[in-house]
């Protein structure tokens, strides 16, 4: 090799070299989320929230130094799958704390095996009653059904001027079965009668024969505590049955896939959630444009809430020193945790407490306020 030559090298494997060692250790975060299956509607929008934001924070020297590494998981939405991811994710990969899962159901069989071993488990999507219930490891900045559907069904009562509703909901599953619950006493505390009331079970495709009991009773409206999926799947099926009732939901509804297969019959649909795109702050415009130019497509409430979380443990690992020693390290990070307030995409955030019902120590809960949807020309937009 000529001397010129290797003179020229020389640079660029300095540049390598610096470019390798510019990190001063790496910061091993996992995520337990659903890659594949029913609900990677959520979990897929959630790894590339995490993903963003982790991108972000190490494009601007990373955490005192150090960098962040995410280790995402398929735990497919099942509960057996999310139990296995967790003991990898906290006994082999030996991660600092860990995000997910995405479904609550999940969510009440794999976290008390964090809470067991002193981790950090943080839902970005499940807002059940009673997770972080389950111990003091337990931390969600997914608002929950029972901080937003009573300020939902307010808006909708009044935009509709109801008189009544009628109700369909999953009941095998521990978001929609809790969405119910928060439903059901919510318009009993608002004073708004049910005309009837319906179930199905998760999978169910054909819907006719409850729509046709609550067509029955023309009520002024449709309360649904579903999922994406089947939410589209039931708007679709009342409008082939010539019912034009607008719909009141969840955040479970808050997903591009329920347009993607209502198309403009989901038009009226309202629903509650912590963010919307047409929240004109700096920090969510930013979000959307890096979500867009990254994914080239829109982000949602997934996305948001994960990029949010990101920044959460990010912010409060900046206030603590790692030690390297994994077990000491886990628990600082827990303990800095409920300090941490953030002004991000979705809003002003801050951690509170979850109330103990046996006196046993609990985790935290998000302290956020509720933004109203309604869909228009299928999407949703502010309900003014």
């Amino acid at each position: 090799m000529r001397f010129e030559t290797l003179f020229k090298l020389i640079p660029i494997a300095l540049a390598a070299a610096v470019s390798a060692s510019a990190f001063a250790a790496e910061i091993k975060l996992g995520a337990a989320e659903a890659l594949s299956g029913p609900a990677a509607k959520y979990g897929v929008a959630i790894k590339n929230g995490f993903t963003l934001a982790a991108d972000e924070i190490n494009g601007k020297g990373g955490v005192n130094g150090d960098k962040i590494v995410l280790i995402a998981e398929d735990e497919q939405g099942k509960k057996e799958e999310a139990i296995n991811v967790f003991k990898k994710l906290i006994f082999q990969d030996k991660v600092l704390m860990l995000f997910g899962p995405t479904l609550s159901n999940s969510a009440f069989a794999a976290d008390p095996i964090a809470n067991a071993a002193k981790v950090v488990v943080f839902g970005t999507s499940n807002t059940a009653e009673g997770i972080t219930a389950m111990g003091p490891y337990t931390f969600r900045n997914s608002v929950m059904e029972a901080d937003v559907l009573p300020v939902t069904v307010r808006a909708a009562a009044k935009h509709f001027k109801l008189k009544n509703v009628a109700v369909i909901y999953g009941n095998d599953d521990a978001f929609t079965k809790n969405g119910y619950d928060v439903f059901k006493n919510t318009l009993a505390a608002q004073k708004i009668p049910v005309t009837d009331t319906e179930t199905y079970a998760k999978g169910d495709v054909d819907f006719k024969a409850q729509l046709t009991k609550i067509k029955a009773t023309n009520p002024d409206a449709i309360v649904c505590s579903c999922l994406a999926e089947e939410a589209a799947n039931i708007i679709l099926q009342t409008r082939a049955l010539g019912m034009k009732q607008p719909f009141i939901g969840g955040n479970g509804l808050n997903s591009p896939k329920l347009f993607e297969i209502a198309k403009e019959a989901g038009d009226n649909t309202i629903i509650g959630s912590p963010w919307s795109a047409e929240n004109a702050t700096p920090a969510n415009g930013r979000f959307i444009a890096s979500y867009k130019a990254r994914f080239g497509s829109d982000p949602d409430q997934f996305a948001a809430q994960a990029y949010d979380a990101m920044h959460i443990v990010a912010e409060a690992l900046k206030k603590v020193k790692l030690s390297g020693n994994l077990e000491k390290d886990r628990q600082v990070l827990r303990d800095a945790l409920p300090n941490v307030t953030l002004n991000g995409a979705t809003g002003k955030f801050t951690f509170r407490r979850a109330p103990s019902k046996d006196g046993k120590e609990t985790g935290y809960d998000a302290q956020q306020d509720a933004i109203v949807n309604i869909a228009k020309g299928g999407k949703f937009t502010l309900l003014k």
